[in-house]
């Protein structure tokens, strides 16, 4: 028997909307949720599941009960098993003791135990110790108060890294459990050292509120400036959110979720009356983690950057988000502020305003079109064209995408149902005829968007397919991923291309793969500045994608057991390499620099070739207006002479 006090602790941290809502598809009327009947099979909104009194009854053929009762009707479990299997799910122990003894625990536990002892200590070394005087000088910087900081569990990571390492040693969590969560980490046979030093702390939560994870703002100089946790049994960032724990009530209430870019953005914002708020944890959104937001909203507002990087941010979580049937509105805040700095300066009622003057995804890509100039003449427009379809296609909700059609057929002329067929034709697996992906559209006007890095999955095999241009880009073979919808690539070729030995930018990419490889702690900056599909050799993109998939975890056994046999080859060369890395930071910098020079060099041909077809005098005048801005920020890069010419030759 499981004792009743246990019983009510799991009724009580359980959520019973959330439970359910993965069965019946709820929707808020009132303070109550509804939808259809899941035990009689109903088509109307009949069955009421209340979240304030924990109970749910259908008003039609009378079923009624709790989320036990829910769990032994739906999954025909017992009712030991269902306060069992919620009591897992939200981190309440249930004892069950019979003649047989105790029933063995969740084998998350130990991890969860060792995770939630390390947060107490950072909390207290921020607040009682000397060490943490600089990170309390840093948050008064940011205008954190303190009842802030504690709603979030900040915490401080003490230089010496020892000091935490030998407090958990302690109170019985011995190196290895600190190793398997990552407090501690260590590279081949070198000794273990501690993963977070001199570091503002960020605990990241699970749904039921365990901490699973860590994201440390570096506090002195250094790089990267932040450092997430590795991957664990525990911490998937692709399928957790930060703040999602503390949201999901709110998210609910207000029918909303508003999704920014960073820690002190989700801070700032909840404690400023704006709750329903969550971090991705990496730029741009995973397929698992829409889908979670799924679950609480249909309806989602963007706050990233409104630099280029966050607006490519912006339409990768955007068309994620759209393939979940959410609403996805883009908000624009004033240049030069984030929603840390605006709402620091102007509080949430402001917020609330340009919330409510928030534009449609669709919209705000074409907005960026037209501003520049993409509808201007006929050859252009043929291109908008293809870089808007794979939003209309990533949208599941079909009377939004019939909207989206309407709008594009408006826009350019062209009748709705050629259009409809092409994006049809293209959900059945033909190509398009456009250049570059298309599932945003960046500052630049062509900037493309595809899925982000962390999504890679650790497939065996890469396929690849072929650009105009020559370049190549990797794509996930079998369940989506890189291909279909999600970019514009004419055609598949042969899995294993010959590498371009003499492209320009290959030792850059080399030694960008080389810096991840051998500084664990690049992986997350140079994963959020570039992306796979920007690499021209395959056998790095294929390395630089596993990189990112395995994470910071970076065992050889498990980087190369997703890669091809010539990449596996080129991990070996690489390890043997280190001493190459003579300042890791800068040249990762410098080797960013060249991918982005090149890549600008790529668009001003492409502007080239497009003035020399037009013939409209307004259409060669929005071009040359593009071509001076891309020249502008080639020569911002402040690369000349020599180097330009002999770009990683």
């Amino acid at each position: 028997m499981i004792p009743d006090e246990v019983v009510q602790r799991v009724r009580d941290a359980t959520d019973i909307v959330e439970v359910i809502g993965e069965h019946v598809r709820l929707k808020k009327m009132g303070s109550d949720f509804r939808g259809p009947c899941p035990f009689h099979q109903g088509k109307n909104p009949n069955f009421a599941v209340s979240a304030r009194e924990g109970f749910y009854y259908c008003y039609k053929c009378g079923a009624s009960g709790d989320v036990f009762s829910f769990l032994r009707e739906r999954q025909g479990l017992s009712f030991t098993d269902a306060v069992r299997q919620l009591g897992h799910r939200y981190g309440v122990p249930v004892p069950e003791v019979d003649s047989r003894g105790p029933r063995e625990r969740d084998d998350r536990e130990p991890l969860w135990e060792v995770m939630g002892a390390a947060a107490e200590y950072m909390t207290r070394a921020l607040w009682e110790e000397p060490s943490g005087e600089q990170a309390r000088s840093y948050l008064a910087s940011r205008q954190v108060s303190r009842e802030a900081a504690d709603a979030f569990g900040l915490g401080y990571a003490p230089r010496d890294g020892d000091l935490l390492r030998n407090h958990l040693r302690a109170l019985g969590f011995d190196d290895e459990r600190q190793l398997e969560v990552g407090l501690l980490v260590r590279r081949d046979d070198e000794p273990a050292r501690a993963r977070f030093r001199n570091r503002l702390i960020f605990p990241i939560a699970d749904i039921g509120s365990h901490v699973v994870g860590f994201g440390g703002r570096l506090l002195g100089p250094g790089e990267p400036k932040y450092l997430n946790s590795p991957e664990t049994r525990v911490f998937v960032k692709g399928r957790l959110l930060y703040n999602l724990n503390r949201a999901k009530q709110a998210m609910r209430r207000d029918d909303r979720v508003l999704l920014t870019e960073g820690y002190f953005d989700v801070l700032r914002l909840s404690t400023n009356g704006v709750e329903s708020v969550v971090a991705s944890l990496g730029t741009a959104l995973t397929d698992a983690q829409a889908a979670l937001l799924g679950r609480y909203t249909r309806n989602a507002f963007l706050l990233y950057d409104s630099d280029d990087a966050g607006l490519k941010a912006t339409f990768r979580s955007g068309l994620e988000l759209l393939r979940q049937g959410m609403s996805v509105r883009v908000v624009t805040l004033p240049d030069g502020d984030d929603p840390d700095t605006f709402v620091a300066r102007h509080g949430g009622d402001r917020l609330e305003r340009h919330l409510n003057a928030a534009i449609d995804l669709f919209e705000r890509q074409v907005q960026l079109l037209e501003r520049h100039g993409w509808f201007a003449d006929l050859h252009r427009k043929r291109r908008a064209v293809d870089k808007l379809l794979p939003t209309i296609r990533a949208t599941a909700d079909p009377v939004t995408r019939d909207i989206y059609l309407g709008r594009l057929a408006e826009l350019t002329g062209v009748e709705r149902e050629a259009l409809q067929r092409e994006a049809e034709a293209e959900r059945g697996g033909r190509g398009s005829s456009d250049s570059r992906p298309v599932g945003g559209v960046g500052m630049d006007g062509g900037s493309a968007a595809g899925d982000g890095p962390h999504q890679q999955s650790a497939q065996s095999t890469t396929s690849w397919r072929i650009r105009r241009g020559g370049r190549r880009t990797p794509r996930r073979d079998g369940r989506g991923g890189w291909g279909g919808g999600r970019d514009q690539l004419l055609e598949l070729v042969d899995p294993s291309p010959p590498r371009p030995e003499e492209h320009p930018t290959r030792r850059a990419e080399r030694a960008l793969v080389l810096v991840m490889l051998h500084h664990e702690g690049y992986i997350t900056p140079i994963a959020e500045a570039v992306q796979p599909e920007q690499f021209h050799d395959p056998v790095y993109a294929e390395i630089f994608a596993r990189l990112v998939d395995v994470g910071e975890l970076l065992d050889r056994e498990t980087l190369v057991s997703g890669l091809s046999v010539e990449a596996v080859a080129e991990v070996e060369s690489l390890w043997a390499a280190s001493a190459e890395l003579t300042v890791p930071g800068a040249i990762m910098n410098d080797s960013l620099a060249k991918l982005r020079y090149f890549e600008l060099s790529d668009q001003l041909e492409g502007v080239r070739r497009d003035l020399e077809a037009t013939t409209s005098e307004d259409g060669r005048a929005v071009l040359k207006v593009e071509y001076e801005r891309l020249a502008a920020a080639r020569r911002a890069l402040g690369l000349r002479g020599n180097w330009a010419r002999t770009l990683g030759k």
